[in-house]
């Protein structure tokens, strides 16, 4: 009995050793000399109490900006714990060639974890004129990436496929920035994810980590739906943050010490990008004996279906109305296959959801089916079985709707069933059937040619100028799907008149940020297609150098960045900026599409 009981206590010891993890992630394999890069180690486990004697690898070969960095995540799910802790660094690159950065260790309840070692590869490369404004200024990026950082940060570590799973984007600064413009959005390979909306206005509020006191907001949150098992990641959120900093002085004279107070020290902007780290998740696949009414249903639901009337005649149409409510990947619902007594017509299902998607996504999915019976008699349409995988109780549930009896009358058209099918009276055919004609009392000879007639001529013309007119329009159509630059131009232009009307109407209707948000969106739209950008590198300064480049004037380009830094600082913090109506933007935003779209062609 002892050895039974020691044993069973080495396994559970054994399971709780092996259920964690310490996971190495690279932002990048390959670099460039000067560039910046991000190394972290992460442990995911129950109980991140019990770590301790943490051992950095040897990073000699770099030049370390900043770090070890900690950041710790605990979630309690149903009862279940599950917590991370990060270590990360911001490195540089020194020389070229190809690197093996060491693992890293720590120890958990007596055992040792080991990340595993990764290779990286340094280029050839130049500083970026970011990195050379900063060093200009006297920061650097580790100092800014001490203070100022994005985590995303996954409510659950391990999930079945299909099971929800939400992501929470946070910013954490301690330094004085403005509106953050997206740099990269993150993506979900192997996932089906839906937006969780959040309040327009970014709301900081003070969070102690790891000592240090940041003011924290969160910027952005998904509800992910895994379609796959195994190892998936969500890509890093990237934004460009504008950070004021102040500049600092280089002299060698001794006055300068008198001014090198903060109180004199003059402050610049500098734009600096921060990049979220990566998620990684263990999907689970979902286990074996599914019922054969198992459509890929994972979350908790109920399943109800009513007839709009349970007495009807033939040839008369009934609307069976099945619903399924509850959490979980709704959108992706699919019903069993509902058997429909013989006699009766079955058309596709009408579908409509209503979903809400404040955390944990919920609501409910109705097919409508439209069915049109052919014979009288009493029928039942047969109780029918949906089921779900819960990954609470991580086991298959069955549920179903009761049998639902359908009395068919004769219908007002005779019916009858002749040669083994079914066919309507002379009465019914008369509704939609013309008679042929018996007699010819209205009718006349014609003995002028037909050639003569005018409508003859105009009845040949046409076809042909019909013709032309499609030739036409189809080579017009041929040449803009060909040039994909050409037919993203030509849509920029619609998309962005649209939205410059949409801007008017909100401008008449009082509704500020929608309107800062539709003037931002009506240039971003038609720069990205005038430049021939993709929407994923779309940024301001980069914008500004195509235009100076494509010989727009430097006046105009001002105007542009400010018109598109306004609707930014409005989009988040509308009370802050002053001075500009929005008949004024309105104007300018008109103004500088006319303008580039007159001067680059």
């Amino acid at each position: 009995m002892r050895t039974k009981i020691a044993f069973i206590f080495l396994f559970i010891l054994i399971a709780d050793i092996y259920s964690q993890t310490f996971q190495t992630n690279l932002s990048s394999s390959r670099v460039g000399v000067g560039e910046q890069f991000e190394l972290s180690y992460t442990f995911s486990g129950s109980d991140i109490n019990s770590l301790a004697n943490y051992k950095a690898p040897d990073l000699k070969d770099f030049i370390v900006l900043g770090g070890p960095n900690q950041s710790t995540s605990m979630q309690i799910i149903n009862g279940a714990v599950s917590a991370s802790r990060t270590f990360s660094y911001y490195l540089q690159a020194k020389s070229q060639g190809k690197f093996t950065i060491g693992p890293a260790n720590i120890s958990f309840k007596g055992s040792t974890l080991k990340a595993e070692a990764v290779s990286i590869e340094v280029v050839k490369g130049q500083a970026t004129a970011k990195q050379r404004q900063q060093e200009e200024q006297g920061v650097s990026n580790g100092e800014i990436a001490d203070n100022l950082f994005i985590r995303a940060y996954a409510d659950k570590a391990t999930v079945y496929q299909g099971e929800q799973v939400n992501i929470t984007y946070k910013l954490y600064t301690r330094l004085n920035i403005a509106s953050p413009q997206i740099s990269k959005l993150p993506s979900y390979p192997g996932f089906w994810s839906e937006e969780i909306p959040l309040p327009p206005n970014i709301n900081f509020t003070r969070e102690n980590l790891d000592g240090k006191v940041f003011n924290v907001a969160v910027i952005k949150r998904a509800a992910l739906f895994p379609s796959q098992s195994g190892q998936l990641s969500v890509t890093p959120f990237e934004l460009e943050i504008p950070v004021a900093v102040q500049k600092k002085r280089r002299s060698n004279n001794p006055f300068d010490d008198f001014f090198n107070d903060p109180f004199f020290q003059p402050t610049e902007t500098v734009r600096y990008n921060a990049k979220s780290n990566t998620v990684k998740l263990n999907v689970l696949p979902l286990p074996g004996g599914a019922p054969e009414s198992f459509t890929g249903a994972v979350g908790s639901f109920n399943i109800k279906a009513s007839l709009d009337k349970n007495k009807t005649k033939q040839n008369e149409a009934v609307t069976l109305r099945v619903e399924v409510s509850g959490t979980g990947n709704i959108e992706l619902l699919q019903i069993p296959e509902i058997k429909i007594p013989a006699g009766f017509e079955k058309y596709d299902p009408k579908i409509n959801s209503e979903i809400s998607r404040s955390g944990e996504v919920s609501g409910k999915k109705a097919f409508e089916f439209l069915l049109i019976p052919r014979e009288q008699g009493s029928f039942d349409i047969p109780e029918t079985e949906f089921s779900f995988f819960s990954p609470q109780k991580k086991s298959y549930a069955r549920i179903s709707f009761p049998a639902l009896k359908i009395e068919v009358g004769k219908g007002d058209a005779e019916y009858t069933s002749t040669g083994g099918g079914n066919k309507e009276l002379i009465k019914l055919l008369q509704q939609d059937i013309r008679y042929i004609k018996t007699s010819s009392d209205d009718l006349y000879a014609d003995t002028a040619p037909l050639i003569s007639r005018s409508y003859f001529w105009l009845m040949s013309i046409l076809p042909l100028l019909g013709l032309t007119a499609l030739i036409v329009y189809r080579r017009r159509e041929d040449k803009l799907n060909s040039n994909a630059a050409l037919l993203k131009i030509t849509r920029a232009r619609s998309i962005a008149k649209k939205k410059l009307k949409s801007a008017s109407k909100l401008m008449a209707a009082g509704k500020e940020i929608d309107f800062y948000i539709e003037i931002s969106d009506a240039l971003q739209n038609f720069l990205e297609g005038k430049l021939r950008y993709d929407r994923a590198d779309f940024t301001l300064d980069g914008v500004v150098v195509r235009l100076v480049n494509a010989g727009f004037p430097e006046d105009k380009t001002k105007l542009l960045r400010e018109v598109i830094e306004l609707c930014e600082f409005k989009k988040f913090a509308p009370s802050s900026v002053t001075g500009n109506s929005m008949q004024e933007v309105y104007d300018k935003a008109g103004e500088l599409i006319a303008e580039i779209e007159e001067r680059i062609k």
